[in-house]
């Protein structure tokens, strides 16, 4: 009775072995696993090519103007131009379009868009950019703001709003000056003219604008105030990118958002000079700076009479800021267009409280605070 024991311990040393080394083959593959690089970025060469970022926009190469080379990667949050052969005369139309959009642009549409929308179902439309320029380029730097009479996905529509952020060289919009026009809280130049199958009306700064937040709606009101759309359009795409006559590798978008809010519009006939209504919230931006840093402390106050749950607070920051820790919210990402989110203990602004959170962060060149808060996708006003 005793004479299998033996045979027992062996048969459970060689289990035991074998154990063993599926642990050792699950360990190597484990640190295979980890080691694989993440996903690359993705690089478009095709006149035409798109790729899709965080699932909700479209980036596009869109080179027309041009049969020279050109090609743009895409980032987890926008895209850089990475080659921008050849030129064309600065009398005349770009290269090409490079951007991201959200809606539909030539039968593409971004994932899961809200767009096309006619006019007066939108209360708002934040949108959002950070932009990096290049020193040896002739570009615009410009948002392409479509709208038309039907809300159709393909072809070309009837309207064109661009805002110009920055113009480097002897370049000019279409059309000719008309004005000087104050919308979303800046002064712009104001042109006005038709490329020949739609018309287009130009708003550009006078000074380069690196990143901002803004509500892409103040634009669409005053075209509308103007007699180039009426309030029964449609908003099919909200587009950011560069337009480049002479190179332009090492453009970027560092930076986009935009969301179209539909459903709870001004009305069937909204004065198209007012700006969306801010949202019933408040917020105080205080700074300590120091040389290549400061901290910010942010309180927002809910000034309303309904509790603001799962609450986020957008905002961009300034060319050359970047935050390195945060505390008492998530804030995301480092730099650009960044967002804030409450954590466990403060999702909720109950009516007429407030909370606070802050962060850390370095800088370059001159201080300044952001333009604008964005409290769940409406406006805020500042203290």
């Amino acid at each position: 009775m005793r004479t299998p024991q033996p045979q027992v311990r062996t048969l459970r040393g060689l289990l035991s072995a074998l154990i063993a080394t599926l642990a050792s083959f699950a360990a190597v593959a484990s640190l295979i696993t980890a080691a694989a690089p993440a996903q690359a970025d993705t690089t478009i060469c095709e006149p035409f090519g798109t790729t899709t970022i965080q699932g909700r926009y479209v980036v596009q190469n869109n080179r027309w103007g041009s049969s020279a080379t050109q090609c743009i990667t895409s980032t987890d949050s926008g895209f850089r131009v990475t080659q921008a052969d050849g030129s064309v005369p600065t009398n005349g139309a770009p290269k090409s379009y490079p951007s991201v959009f959200n809606g539909c642009h030539y039968t593409t549409c971004s994932p899961g868009t809200s767009l096309p929308a006619r006019l007066n179902t939108v209360s708002s439309a934040p949108s959002s950019i950070s932009y990096g320029f290049a020193g040896d380029a002739v570009y615009n730097a410009s948002y392409d703001i479509w709208l038309d009479p039907t809300p159709r996905t393909d072809g070309v529509n009837q309207t064109e709003i661009m805002i110009w952020f920055n113009r480097v060289g002897p370049i000019q919009p279409i059309g000719s000056p008309v004005g000087t026009a104050t919308v979303g809280g800046r002064t712009w130049e104001v042109w006005s003219g038709s490329n020949g199958s739609n018309d287009v009306l130009s708003f550009v700064a006078p000074s380069a604008i690196s990143s901002w937040s803004f509500d892409v709606m103040d634009f669409v009101r005053a075209t509308v105030a103007r007699g180039l759309a009426e309030n029964d359009w449609y908003l099919t795409s909200v587009q950011a990118g560069f337009e480049p006559w002479q190179n332009g590798a090492g453009l970027a978008v560092n930076s986009f958002s935009s969301t179209v809010q539909t459903g709870t519009g001004p009305g069937p006939d909204p004065d198209p000079g007012e700006p969306g209504e801010a949202e019933a919230c408040e917020v105080s931006y205080g700074t300590n700076v120091w040389q290549n840093g400061f901290t910010a402390d942010v309180t927002v106050t809910n000034t309303g009479t309904a509790p603001v749950d799962g609450w986020r607070l957008a905002f961009t920051l300034p060319s050359g800021q970047r935050i390195t820790n945060a505390w008492n919210a998530s804030v995301a990402p480092s730099a650009g267009a960044v967002t804030a989110t409450g954590v466990a203990h403060n999702a909720r602004i109950a009516p007429g409280g407030s909370l606070s959170f802050g962060f850390q962060g370095a800088h370059g060149g001159t201080f300044a605070e952001p333009d604008g808060f964005r409290l769940n996708d409406a406006a805020c006003t500042t203290a």
